[in-house]
């Protein structure tokens, strides 16, 4: 358990006081199934706590951050920010995958990578920080997790819109037929992969990128949006 904590401790910025927190915060249930110590607990409560700390605090900040945007705008906001695929990105940062407790099967295929257990890390780290530490020191991990991401956010031009819902209305507007998305490239590492996406409708094709299949289906259909409207004009 202590191989590699203090480090992890020191990027994420909170020391524990109460290590039984910690450890059940980076166990997984995969481990404390095989574990042969007795009442080796494992971390999905705190995953549900965790999810509720993020929201809260996240929210917090969105509502302070855009306070003329109505309800919808701040729940699309926040329902990106804290999604599976963006969690998995944050605890990566921390090397979180790298402490976490798992069984051996679990090891054995890939859990450490894994989008959903990354996410699910996330969440319960933030609990335990919640449950030694209190409200504040989750707050603060969370602000500085998030702070940029809010930063860049332009609300005139939001990449948690649904851009793929945009242009199938639009094509079905149009009698074409509906989009069809394919992967046409990865390049980088497996653990910081871009998807590079096409989309083509009628007669039009157009391309985008993204950390994950998803963000780059949209950018594209947010590109050929945008070409669709040069070459149509905007939609009626």
């Amino acid at each position: 358990m202590q191989n590699g904590v203090s480090e992890f401790e020191q990027r994420i910025g909170y020391t524990f006081e109460k290590r039984d927190m910690l450890r059940r915060a980076l166990t997984h249930k995969s481990y404390s199934h095989e574990a042969k110590e007795l009442d080796v607990r494992h971390n999905e409560t705190f995953e549900f706590l965790g999810d509720s700390v993020l929201g809260f605090v996240v929210g917090d900040m969105l509502f302070t951050h855009f306070p003329t945007l109505d309800e919808g705008a701040l729940s699309k906001m926040k329902a990106f920010l804290v999604s599976a695929a963006s969690l998995a990105a944050k605890a990566r940062e921390y090397g979180m995958g790298e402490v976490i407790l798992l069984g051996v099967g679990e090891e054995k295929t890939g859990g450490r990578k894994k989008d959903s257990l990354l996410a699910n890390l996330f969440e319960a780290v933030v609990a335990g920080i919640y449950l030694d530490g209190g409200i504040g020191p989750a707050r603060e991990l969370i602000e500085r997790v998030f702070r940029a991401d809010i930063d860049r956010i332009n609300q005139e031009d939001l990449l948690f819109q649904d851009f793929k819902t945009a242009l199938q209305e639009v094509a079905q507007g149009r009698g074409l037929q509906l989009p069809e998305y394919t992967v046409v490239d990865e390049v980088g590492p497996d653990h910081d992969k871009t998807f590079i996406v096409e989309v083509k409708v009628g007669s039009l094709s157009a391309r985008g990128e993204g950390s994950s299949k998803k963000e780059a289906q949209q950018q594209a259909a947010k590109t050929a949006l945008r070409d669709f409207a040069a070459r149509y004009g905007p939609p009626a």
